[in-house]
């Protein structure tokens, strides 16, 4: 009998897998699409993204099979990125025992189970990748793409509907899946009737869209200066790009425009002579001949926008600045640990008269809320995605030598991921997204890279 359970057993296993995989990278894939909908939530024991549902279930199935199959391999990338995960949780465990008041409890707690998520997905995510096959890699970057585009579409969707008709898109679409009231950004209003929009799409805030379009702009750009005249996805690739700058646009954020820029830095060593191609001359001719037009359309109101925008008085970029000016009173009382994660508003309440002021810097956040530890940790961890993208550009460079085809894939691609990377980090000087998912979910596909072009080279 027991003969018997052991092979029947060992026959449905394969079974088994064929129903499993498929589901656990769907959900791997609907949540790298989903990770910038931060619209789609409901409070359900606090803020419940779409997001967070997805990669719970994602991580549980994920535990599940490794249990079933009895496997606790851990491909080494991936098991130096639970190694960080540890190490910022056990950061953040022990910065509990500062904690002073129930609120800054349940913000500790809130941002702690955001964490688990976000590091789970990130370990399990890396995992997958390293055992998935090139193309699904390829897959999942344009699952992620694709995703933010689809985002960026809303807000234009969004800016349209209300300057044309007067109509929030939002009510009409967001409001009866989520009972949350939202809306579009508003800037102010110029001549007492016509009013500055910002799209925020599906991410709540005009800053975060503008900052999380940084990745996709400057990812996709080398890929698609490298593509071949003739691939059929140079124009597509072409005309997002485009559209993507506009957008960028739209939505006003300084921050993102400072990434962009830092980004685009990086990129002008290494690309330098395809700035005088007609690969980059046509579409950056294409989204300047679109701005013209629509600014000429309403040229004083934009002048007006313009001069808001840039204007660098204290009064603009006071707040920005002056969160950076808490650093030294918090690291004198707490240096090591910080006060808590996720307690900047709770400390600065009494501060701000604010329950919901936040650090508006990541930068501050972290020393702020995790001392000097967590700080060093954190430049730790950036130094590590650096390095693993750095071996991407070397492997790059090995495959050119060899007149390998995937050089003309993997170095751009390493390229653009390297920018876009230096583009987040600079455009969290004054804003805080790299706490958001996507920042994890663009950190393991930019780790796993060398991985997954490395195997895919020596699998034959």
């Amino acid at each position: 009998m027991t003969a018997y359970a052991v092979s029947l057993r060992a026959a449905l296993r394969p079974r088994e897998r064929v129903i499993v995989q498929p589901v656990l990278d769907g959900l791997f894939l609907a949540t790298v699409f989903t990770v910038t909908y931060h619209k789609l939530q409901w409070q359900l024991a606090g803020s419940l993204t779409l997001s967070d549902v997805l990669t719970s279930v994602f991580l549980l199935l994920f535990v599940w099979d490794r249990i079933e199959r009895s496997d606790g391999r851990l491909e080494r990338t991936a098991a130096v990125a639970l190694g960080f995960m540890v190490a910022f949780a056990i950061v953040y465990l022990i910065g509990f025992y500062a904690l002073e008041t129930g609120e800054a409890l349940a913000q500790w707690a809130k941002g702690m189970v955001k964490f688990v998520l976000h590091g789970g997905f990130l370990v399990a995510g890396v995992a997958l990748l390293a055992r998935r096959s090139l193309s699904f890699y390829w897959v999942t970057l344009g699952a992620f793409v694709i995703g933010i585009a689809v985002n960026a579409l809303y807000g234009v969707a969004q800016l349209l509907f209300e300057e044309l008709a007067g109509v929030n898109l939002d009510a009409i679409l967001i409001q009866p899946i989520t009972a949350r009231e939202t809306a579009i950004g508003l800037f102010g209003v110029v001549g007492g009737t016509d009013r500055i929009l910002r799209p925020n799409a599906l991410t709540g805030d005009p800053n975060h869209i503008g900052i999380e379009l940084v990745i996709p702009i400057l990812l996709l750009a080398p890929l698609y200066l490298r593509l071949e005249r003739r691939h059929p996805l140079r124009a597509p690739i072409a005309a997002l790009l485009v559209f993507l700058l506009v957008v960028e646009l739209a939505t006003l954020s300084r921050s993102g425009l400072l990434g962009l820029g830092c980004g685009a830095l990086v990129l002008a060593f290494p690309y330098r002579r395809y700035l005088g191609r007609t690969a980059f001359l046509v579409p950056f001719g294409a989204f300047l001949a679109i701005v013209g037009v629509i600014v000429l359309s309403r040229l004083e109101f934009f002048m007006t926008i313009f001069r808001v925008r840039t204007n660098v008085s204290r009064a603009s970029t006071s707040p920005h600045f002056a969160v950076y000016e808490f650093i030294p009173d918090v690291l004198s009382r707490h240096p090591l640990l910080g006060l808590g994660l996720n307690n900047f508003s709770v400390y600065y309440e009494f501060v701000t008269g604010r329950p919901d002021f936040g650090p508006h810097s990541f930068y501050v956040a972290t020393l702020v809320e995790t001392g000097l530890i967590g700080t060093a940790l954190f430049v730790a961890f950036v130094y590590w995605v650096f390095r693993r993208l750095g071996d991407a550009r070397r492997l790059g460079r090995l495959f050119a030598a060899q007149d390998h085809p995937l050089s003309k894939r993997l170095r751009p691609l390493a390229w653009g991921m390297t920018a876009a990377f230096v583009g987040t980090l600079a455009a969290n000087l004054f804003y805080l997204t790299m706490t958001f998912y996507y920042f994890y979910v663009f950190a393991a596909l930019a780790v796993a890279l060398p991985v997954v072009f490395g195997r895919a080279v020596r699998a034959p």
